[in-house]
């Protein structure tokens, strides 16, 4: 039997970006209840809507709400391998809309439209791509909604990632 070594994804770079493609990434995530109070915590966030359960069972939600930044940063995360694996720098997060709660023990998967991407004008090494991107839960509600622009290097320009040779 003839093995045959075939790399893995390794996101996209600038010429790989068409306005109108669009990215259902891969991997869904269940946000626990602990990931809300850690970074609830982290971000000195002092609302006990995301962190006190009796205080939030007395709202009108009945149970914690995930600290919407929470969301944020983990539907961008989704994104990355699909849009940002190759990222000069982020330049900005624009229109976020948040239209549906998010609560401890939901799903989120996540998919990027691509909207526009262009040419640097000023690094000719990199592209500038803008993406919208949605995060959705177990039952198809959409919880977060955001603009995304950033610098993608261009196909051989930027860091290689260095991989060890396997010995044996």
């Amino acid at each position: 039997m003839t093995t045959t070594v075939r790399p893995g994804w390794d996101g996209r770079y600038f010429e790989d970006f068409a306005a109108g493609d669009v990215y259902e990434h891969p991997l869904g995530r269940t946000v626990l209840s602990t990931d809300n109070a850690w970074f609830t915590l982290l971000t000195q966030n002092t609302a006990p809507l995301h962190f006190d359960h009796h205080y939030a069972s007395q709202t009108s939600w009945g149970r914690p709400l995930v600290d919407s930044t929470f969301t944020l940063a983990l539907v961008t995360g989704q994104s990355v391998t699909d849009v940002s694996q190759h990222v000069f720098a982020n330049l900005g997060w624009d229109k976020v809309t948040l239209p549906h709660p998010v609560f401890e023990g939901d799903t989120l998967y996540s998919r990027s439209t691509v909207l526009t991407a262009r040419p640097s004008g000023s690094r000719p090494d990199v592209g500038i791509v803008t993406v919208r991107t949605e995060g959705y839960n177990q039952d198809g509600d959409v919880v977060i909604r955001f603009e995304r622009t950033l610098m993608v290097y261009r196909r051989g320009h930027g860091p290689v990632h260095a991989k060890p040779v396997v010995k044996g």
